[in-house]
């Protein structure tokens, strides 16, 4: 390639060519500078995006799980006996559990819950939230409007990573809802005499199964509101859905999502809490053939699913309502 030259008129000496070269300089000079702060811009509103999904995701969390933690710990109960489940005797024991214990044992391991429930909605709305970004990025989609399947992909993904995370805190809170309270005198105890008395691999005893259930559940129950919210704005020409309407989007993905993963939460249960419960500690495979020929497929696989119907359609629907609004609060804020 042949350098450009530059003429000067007599009289004038280098300064039109110094002029060009200056001018050229400065050029290289300003172009990288704004391309960077462009780039520090990008990368400060990506940060403060998952410290909103973060703070909206451990809120919407807690709230769900506070609101419904009666009906959970009256589950998980049936789920890790052999009683037969009925709505009557799920109640009667809520009952007699306000008569003997008082009001608040109700909520008791909700203090467990929370600590595991904060931080897993945090990092299972945020990470959602950011592979939803990539897999946009990926197809060439932006992330509000995924295909379904990189749809379904981002909440199964988005459901592993948290359960990853944070299952201990899982185990745990199951050790306290189904024992009494002179057992385990707070969560911490429950760490000391876990690794004491049965070892620190217990701590992931039942790890297998929630992921292999969290992955339909948090994929379908992502994927179920999503799909909701996109035909709402195809169909109504409104943008946001009213809060009604997310909380109705919130109940259907819950009730789908919990139904398909169900028989692996009771499962993951009865592994849990074999160590107090009187269970063997054995595999997957052989934990689920023992419920069923004990208490059969539905009255086994599938006990405390009516309850689950009622109290899953609730906390999800909260969940992802307030998570939404929060979202959209802290943008406004912020802006």
């Amino acid at each position: 390639d042949r350098v450009p030259t530059v003429l000067s008129r007599p009289g004038m000496g280098n300064g039109v060519k110094e002029g060009v070269v200056r001018l050229r300089e400065d050029a290289e000079s300003v172009l990288p500078s704004s391309v960077s702060s462009k780039a520090i811009e990008e990368e400060k509103s990506d940060h403060r995006q998952v410290l909103r999904s973060l703070l909206s995701g451990a809120l919407a969390g807690a709230l769900a799980k506070t609101a419904v933690a009666p009906l959970d710990r009256t589950k998980i109960i049936f789920q890790v006996s052999s009683k037969r489940f009925s709505a009557k005797e799920a109640f009667r024991l809520i009952y007699f559990t306000y008569l003997n214990e008082g009001f608040l044992s109700l909520w008791r391991g909700n203090s467990a819950t929370m600590v595991r429930v904060v931080p897993y909605a945090a990092i299972q709305f945020s990470a959602h939230e950011e592979y939803k970004r990539i897999l946009g990025r990926y197809y060439g989609f932006r992330g509000e409007a995924l295909p379904p399947w990189p749809r379904l992909l981002a909440g199964a993904l988005a459901g592993t990573t948290a359960a990853s995370l944070t299952y201990p805190l899982d185990l745990v809170r199951a050790r306290m809802a189904v024992t009494p309270k002179e057992m385990y005198s707070n969560i911490f105890h429950v760490f000391i005499r876990i690794s004491r008395e049965e070892g620190l691999k217990t701590l992931y005893h039942g790890f297998v199964p929630t992921v292999l259930g969290v992955i339909p559940y948090a994929g379908l129950s992502f994927f179920t509101y999503e799909t909701l919210k996109s035909l709402h704005r195809e169909y109504s020409g409104r943008q946001q859905p009213y809060p009604f309407e997310r909380m109705i989007f919130g109940a259907c993905a819950g009730l789908i999502g919990q139904s398909a993963s169900y028989p692996l939460d009771v499962v993951r249960r009865r592994m849990q809490t074999a160590g107090v419960t009187g269970h063997q500690r054995t595999s997957i495979v052989r934990t689920m053939h023992t419920i069923v020929r004990e208490e059969g497929v539905v009255r086994g696989l599938y006990k405390g699913l009516s309850m689950n119907w009622l109290k899953g359609p609730i906390a999800v629907g909260i969940s992802f309502t307030t998570f939404d609004l929060m979202q959209i609060l802290l943008r406004h804020l912020q802006s």
